[in-house]
């Protein structure tokens, strides 16, 4: 209700609690949500990390591949380069 414009002495009087208990249902609302956010980044960057290596495997499958394939295709079709993003 006080995220809603309401002032907390109105929520307090038709509630019949004092002021005080608003502001720490407030303050721990406030907190929940906050720690809620930190988990989810957490989590997020959790996920980030797992495909960073998921990526960095597949990296590698991929330049082996070109280490196998780049001399087969070169004997097929000639000395020109095939894979210009070669590492030599």
């Amino acid at each position: 209700m006080v995220e809603n414009g309401q002032a907390v002495s109105q929520i307090s009087k038709s509630l019949g609690v004092s002021e005080n208990l608003i502001y720490g249902w407030k303050s721990k609302r406030k907190a929940k949500v906050k720690e809620t956010a930190k988990g989810e980044k957490s989590n997020f960057s959790l996920r980030l990390l797992e495909e960073n290596e998921l990526l960095k495997e597949k990296i590698k499958q991929l330049e082996m591949e070109r280490e196998i394939l780049d001399p087969m295709l070169t004997h097929v079709a000639g000395p020109k380069k095939l894979f210009p993003f070669s590492a030599e």
